[in-house]
């Protein structure tokens, strides 16, 4: 690799988890930007890159041209340097139940503000623990990408549940310049819609999901349904509660897991649904993640969450390395660009 000058980014910095990577990826080819990183996953069980880093990576390096050392499942070190933003088809597949959500994640930046159309496919997980899911993408986050100026087109081809994945997403990403959005009030709830997906069980699960969901929020029949989802590679259930308001949509989710009934599923889904709703606050925990590097990109705008995680902050340090650019965030929950 040609000498250069890198940013040195500590792996094990907040939570220690695979956000921190995903973050440098994606500005690093946005911006250009050299870095080196080191203690990847510092804070988990299985330090290092696993199969879905590693695909995150690799996809970076596809669309950044990038010169890279350290790619090697369980690496703990990285070193990568984008040489040019390549817009076009690109694809990338996680090989397990690993997140495409997150791939995508990686890499959507640069796609942004790249110099002509792009395509991307990706094969992996689509709702699994741990990630966002396809429709908290396609709902919640694409939509104010929108507001935002970006043109970007998201499909679902085929769902992939945890454990066995197979899932494919397309994202379709025509550039455009992004400009300050802010998303300081929620605005009236306008809707809510349960919605639970079952796949190679029985439906009469999601009916019982749906059914705390309907207690809980008086929701009536056009209000809910059970989806039935064709997958070959195993059994499969999300339950997901949408909440549309006047100034945000959000999306609340839960997966079925073994020994644990759904009504328990769809209650942790309900008391975090309705703690959003009695805070007040527009913006959830994991969307306040998703919207700190769209926003820096644009320079400005301003977000109200109900309170900053660990995973945010850590997050926002990581785009203050890349990006120059003045980030406030007050003790109300208010983060401000520039």
């Amino acid at each position: 690799m040609r000498t250069d000058t890198f940013i040195d980014i500590d792996g094990a910095a907040g939570e220690g988890g695979g956000q921190v990577l995903r973050t440098a990826l994606g500005l690093s080819v946005a911006t250009g930007k050299s870095f080196r990183i080191e203690g990847i996953r510092a804070g988990r069980a299985r330090p290092g890159l696993l199969r879905q880093h590693l695909t995150c990576v690799r996809a970076a390096a596809a669309v950044g041209a990038a010169e890279v050392t350290g790619d090697t499942l369980g690496s703990t070190q990285l070193a990568f340097r984008p040489t040019r933003i390549v817009a076009g088809e690109h694809t990338a597949a996680v090989g397990s139940a690993g997140s495409a959500m997150l791939v995508i994640q990686a890499v959507l930046p640069a796609l942004l503000v790249a110099d002509g159309p792009s395509r991307l496919v990706v094969e992996g997980g689509t709702h699994n623990p741990s990630a966002p899911p396809y429709d908290f993408v396609a709902k919640v986050f694409v939509p104010l990408l929108a507001r935002m100026g970006a043109r970007v087109g998201i499909t679902l081809e085929r769902h992939g549940f945890y454990p066995a994945g197979g899932g494919r997403v397309v994202v379709e990403v025509d550039p455009a310049p992004l400009h300050p959005i802010e998303l300081l009030e929620r605005g009236e709830v306008r809707r809510i819609e349960a919605r639970a997906l079952v796949s190679a069980i029985s439906p009469g699960i999601g009916h019982r999901e749906l059914k705390v969901l309907r207690d809980t929020f008086a929701l009536d029949r056009d209000q809910l349904v059970v989806e039935e989802v064709p997958d070959p590679r195993g059994p499969g259930n999300a339950v997901l509660l949408e909440v549309r308001c006047d100034g945000v949509t959000e999306l609340f989710c839960g997966f079925g897991e073994r020994h644990v009934s759904a009504e328990v599923v769809a209650t942790r889904v309900a008391h975090e649904a309705r703690a959003w709703l009695d805070g007040g606050a527009p913006v959830g925990e994991h969307l306040a993640d998703q919207l700190l590097i769209p926003m820096a990109l644009a320079g400005g705008g301003a977000f109200r969450t109900r309170w900053l995680s660990s995973h945010t902050t850590t997050n926002i340090e990581g785009v203050r390395r890349f990006v120059p650019i003045q980030i406030e965030a007050t003790e109300n929950g208010v983060v401000r660009f520039g």
